[in-house]
């Protein structure tokens, strides 16, 4: 089973690009939806947090009011580091279990590990290939912009405090550009998958 670690920078079209790949057959393990699974109410990463940061970072039904956090996170590397430092250690161990279930069912040739942060979680030496979603920081600002409601100075410190997108491009295997159309993305995607496709199968 090969296995592909899927990073780039915020808002350039990760999931755009797993939803392609798993429509070609791979099976995706998301670290956003197991980031999720940890911080549910009442799980150890959501228990330290509460802990931290009190009951005003909670929506009425207990869970993490994400934006909020975000907003903390986004203006302070303390508690970036800090909310890092709580859930990264179980949502990789929850990855690399999830993951060992996959091949132990035998399900699949190929499994796509779609992890923002797979450099700095050292995740990148892990994965057999690394394929980095990349966009012109205009676009990604736009995009976020539309998309998060932020204003433009929000969207720059929240790209501005991520890993710079040059450092992975420089340290992938493949890169996908996704500035332009929807059909050259779908494009570029297909090329990827025959590119595997004819090395490893």
């Amino acid at each position: 089973m090969v296995k592909v670690g899927l990073t780039g920078g915020i808002a350039c079209g990760k999931s755009m690009v797993a939803a392609m790949l798993v429509s070609k057959g791979a099976l995706l393990l998301d670290a956003d939806i197991l980031a999720r699974e940890v911080v549910a109410p009442g799980e150890p990463a959501w228990q330290e947090i509460k802990a931290w940061l009190g009951d005003n970072y909670l929506n009425e039904d207990g869970t993490l009011d994400r934006g909020r956090i975000a907003g903390l996170v986004f203006s302070s590397v303390a508690a970036r580091e800090k909310l890092n430092n709580i859930v990264h250690p179980r949502v990789i161990d929850l990855l690399r279990q999830r993951s060992a279930t996959l091949e132990e069912k035998g399900t699949g040739k190929v499994q796509v590990w779609d992890v923002p942060l797979l450099f700095e979680a050292g995740l990148d030496v892990t994965v057999d290939l690394i394929l980095v979603v990349a966009a012109r920081e205009d676009v990604q600002v736009q995009r976020l912009v539309q998309r998060n409601s932020l204003s433009m100075a929000q969207a720059l410190r929240r790209i501005r405090a991520q890993m710079p997108l040059a450092e992975k491009i420089s340290s992938a295997d493949h890169v996908i550009y996704n500035s332009g159309t929807l059909n050259e993305l779908s494009e570029q995607v297909d090329r990827f998958w025959k590119e595997i496709a004819d090395k490893f199968f």
